[in-house]
Formats: structure tokens, sequence, C-alpha cells
């Protein structure tokens, strides 16, 4: 009887060992597929920057300094391989450096009210509330993801397979201060 007892105790372990390791792969696996959701929309993003240079060369002529950190920044970000933190940091650089092409718009009137400048710049702002939304979604996903890696029992499991904790897509401190920055309102 007392070996009964002590056979269903491991096999419940066991099972339960089972169920855990199931789970964090499950997790780990939602995790790289919440991240392929924000590399698909940096991609849009990236392929858009050639088209609007061009449209800004095309009227502002003298702004080639501008122009040019907006392409460096671009292939910076492009030839990124590293993970969430260097990601997103080279997609700050990319997001100061086309805050300033836009704000170029202010000095060209023509440019300004250029349809495609429009039309790309709405896109382009569209795309920008696209990777907001699948940041949020990957910063979930790896949340729970990392809960599941940290909390005891999982976390046997976790270390016993070598699962490690995922990193999080955060604002760089640029755009984070920028975020938090109060806008000035003048009347």
């Amino acid at each position: 009887m007392e070996f009964v007892t002590i056979l269903i105790f491991v096999i419940a372990f066991v099972v339960y060992g089972i169920m855990i390791y199931n789970q964090l792969i499950a997790g780990r696996t939602h995790t790289e597929e919440a991240w392929s959701g924000i590399d698909v929309q940096l991609k849009r993003r990236h392929n858009l920057i050639p088209n609007l240079v061009e449209t800004v060369k095309g009227y502002a002529t003298h702004e080639q300094k501008t122009l040019e950190n907006v392409i460096a920044a671009r292939q910076g970000a492009v030839e990124q391989s590293g993970g969430a933190s260097a990601t997103a940091q080279s997609e700050g650089i990319l997001t100061q450096a086309l805050g300033r092409l836009f704000a170029l718009s202010e000095a060209y009137p023509d440019l300004k009210a250029s349809e495609n400048f429009q039309n790309l710049q709405a896109e382009l702002s569209e795309l920008e509330d696209e990777i907001q939304m699948s940041r949020r979604f990957y910063n979930g996903t790896v949340r729970d993801y990392n809960i599941k890696v940290e909390s005891f029992p999982s976390n046997l499991v976790a270390n016993q397979f070598k699962f490690s904790k995922a990193e999080f897509f955060e604002l760089d401190p640029a755009e984070a201060a920028a975020v938090k920055q109060v806008p000035k309102v003048d009347f």
C-alpha cells in the first residue's frame, strides 16, 4: 500500500512537471510570435523611409545632413540583430531622426502641402500606432513568460531546462523622457 502511494505521488509529480514544462514552452513560443509581430511592423517602417527621404529631397535640397542622418539611422535599425533592448535603442535613434525630418516640413511649405508627403506621413503615423500595439502585446507575453520562469515551483523546471527570462521592448531613455515631458502650451 505504501508503495502504491509513493508511486502515485511520483507519477503526479512527473505529470505536474510536464505540465509546467509545456507551459514554459508555450510562453516562450508566444513571446517569439509577439516579437515577430514587432519585427514585421519595423520592417514596414524601414521600407517606407526611403520613399519619405526621396520626397523630402525634392523640396528640401539644402537639408542634406538631415537626410543623411535619417538614412544612416534607418540603416543602423535595419542591420540591428541584437535583442529587444538593442533594437529599441536603434529604433529610438531612427525615431529621433524622423522627428527632425518632419520638423523640416515647417520650413518648407511646399513640402508640407505635398500630397505624397502627407500620405507618407499618415502611413508612418499609422505604422507607429501598429508598432506601439505590437510592443504592448509583446511586453505582455514577456511579462507572463517571465513570471512563469521566476515563480515557484515553475522556476525549478525552468532552471533545470535552461529557460531564461526574455527582454522587454522598452522605450530608450530619450523616448521615455519625451513621453514624460509635459507639453508647453502658449496662448
